[in-house]
This record gives structure tokens, sequence and C-alpha cells, in this order.
């Protein structure tokens, strides 16, 4: 199903920043299979958010997972981890692989259409550590991400499109620099799933790194 882990990633020249890019870790067939079934069998939830006062949706449906014991809070959400599925664990297990950290836990985003995104944001919770690794493997449309400092203006923004089967690392001082994004799309686009792996500290636990 997978490719040989020997694969060599590219390094994006980014200041500030670490991020591995493999435009391809599992075949285009393998990728398409995953992709149905968990689309077809995970329990997808819309979260709401509160925003000055109102409440909205999350504008795409998630599914948190992990280890046991494991909660996970972002902009005033609250998600509890529920069982590994067997195709994420197999998923987990090829990452770690690759890129010799380990995971435990994941939150797996649906992105509907073009309309379904995710705003500028950084993944620096206290409970991912100091300088979180976060992994990011993607199945379905192609969808564009994009980067932009969070104090150096002289740098631009950057922008990367990840297609089906693409991972990306982002370790270092990456979440310390940089905000990223999925920005709403007017193109006709298929669904696309997002797994986004971390390692979580309690909260009392100081411990640095681990995507």
């Amino acid at each position: 199903m997978f490719l040989p882990i020997n694969v060599k990633p590219e390094l994006l020249e980014l200041e500030d920043a670490e991020i591995l890019l493999w435009p391809q870790i599992v075949s285009e067939f393998d990728a398409d299979q995953l992709y149905h079934d968990l689309y077809a069998s995970l329990p997808w939830q819309q979260d709401t958010i509160s925003l000055y006062g109102k409440t909205h949706n999350v504008p795409r449906l998630q599914v948190w997972m992990g280890d046991p014991g494991r909660h996970y809070q972002y902009s005033g959400i609250h998600l509890k981890s529920t069982p590994w599925h067997s195709a994420v664990q197999q998923i987990r297990r090829h990452i770690e692989k690759l890129s010799h950290h380990r995971f435990n836990s994941v939150l797996i985003n649906l992105y509907r259409d073009g309309q379904d995104s995710n705003g500028w944001h950084s993944d620096d919770e206290t409970e991912l550590g100091e300088h979180p690794v976060i992994a990011s493997f993607s199945l379905g449309a192609t969808r564009r991400f994009r980067l932009r400092h969070k104090r150096r203006k002289d740098l631009r923004p950057y922008s990367i499109d990840l297609s089906s089967g693409s991972l990306m690392i982002m370790a270092g001082n990456t979440q310390h620099c940089w905000h990223h994004c999925l920005t709403k799309t007017t193109r006709a686009v298929q669904p696309r799933i997002n797994l986004t792996s971390t390692l979580e500290f309690p909260k009392h636990n100081s411990s640095t790194t681990i995507e």
C-alpha cells in the first residue's frame, strides 16, 4: 500500500521554518481506497465555535482520534478522542517510520467542498510541546495550503497545493513563526480529507517536541 520509506522528502525553503514534503507516500489507487474508506466509516461531526458572542458552525466536519484519555481543545472547542480506526492506525505507523516521530492523536478534517475551510492559525497549543511537530496527510481533492510569517512583512506568503497521498511535516520553529490556513475557493472541487497528527503532552508536562 505505502511507498518505500527511503523516499527522500523535499525541504521547503522558508526562513524560520522546518517543513518537509513527500508528494506521494501511498499509491494513487490506495490513496483513493483510503479516502473512500474513511469518508464512509468515520463518525463525522460538525462542531460549533463562539466568536464575538455569536455561535457559528465550524466550516468542515471533524473527528478527533487518539490514544485512551487524550483530549484536545482549540478555539473553545473541546474534543474527546474516539478509538483508532484500523486504516488510520496503518497511516499513523507509516508516518512514524518516515518522520522518526511518535504520534498519539490525530485531528481528521473533512472539507466537503470549496466553501469548507480552515482560517489562519498555528498549531501551538501548550499540550503540543515547546516545538510541535505536525504531520499533515491529505486524501481526496487537491487543495491549496497557505503560510504567512507572523512578524516579518519582508517575507512573502507561501502557497502549496497538497494532493492526495501527500505528507507534509512541520517542525522546528514553524508553529511559533508562521500561520497557515486552507482558504475557501470558488472552484468546483471534490471533498478532501486531511489527517493532522500530533503528540500531545499533559498540560503540566513541560516536555518538548515530538506532525
